[in-house]
């Protein structure tokens, strides 16, 4: 049974259970129908689905350093809520954690929202870039999670974007609308308002699955 099928039988269970309320708690009301009860147990169906997948989406979601992630996204056998709460956080197809780990953030590690007013830095420490068997990106959105237009026409990066390292080994990303100064092969162009940010990297290492690696933060760079 699938997920559409499990909320439109749950929001006919609510609508049995609404037309039992108003017969049985409020007694007979000639004006109303079983149509109009129905519909309504519809309504709060949905309402209060939404808003349950809402709340499971905040217990099952770990942040750190202003990203946020669920574990187990994608492994059969989780239940509709978790699915449920996973689609709210992640749209669109999701890979069993051993081939694909997702991270979002629309904030900076400081807490404050992300917007191209500002320069940011994402700074990965020598040997912190995430352990993979496949690749990582990080890619960029607006705050509709569109692409954003550029003009060296880049919506993200990865280890297969050329990065250069710094001379320890450490290697530094500029988020930012305006091509950094001798840092254009590290550049991710931003917009000039909010956006959003995506860490994926497939088949991610034994650290990344443990729940050991922290993403470094978003941090503002003073200009």
């Amino acid at each position: 049974m699938t997920n559409v099928n499990r909320w439109i039988l749950f929001s006919l269970a609510v609508g049995v259970v609404v037309r039992a309320v108003t017969l049985h708690v409020l007694g007979h009301q000639p004006h109303r129908s079983i149509r109009t009860d129905v519909v309504q147990g519809i309504i709060a169906g949905v309402v209060l689905g939404f808003f349950t997948a809402q709340i499971f989406a905040r217990i099952k979601a770990t942040k750190v350093n202003g990203w946020i992630t669920i574990f187990g996204c994608g492994v059969p056998g989780t239940g509709m809520l978790s699915r449920a709460a996973c689609a709210l956080i992640f749209p669109g197809p999701i890979n069993v954690p051993q081939e694909a780990m997702y991270w979002t953030t629309s904030k900076d590690g400081a807490g404050h929202g992300l917007n191209g007013r500002h320069d940011y830095m994402m700074h990965f420490t020598p040997g912190g870039l995430p352990a993979n068997d496949a690749f990582w990106s990080l890619t960029m959105g607006d705050a509709r999670n569109c692409f954003v237009a550029n003009p060296i026409n880049r919506y993200s990066v990865s280890d297969r974007s050329g990065l250069v390292s710094n001379a320890d080994g450490s290697v530094d990303i500029y988020i930012q609308k305006a091509a950094p100064a001798g840092h254009q092969s590290n550049w991710l162009p931003a917009p000039g308002g909010a956006f959003i940010l995506w860490l994926r990297v497939y088949m991610p290492g034994a650290a990344i699955l443990g729940g050991k690696y922290k993403v470094p933060p978003i941090v503002e760079a003073k200009r």
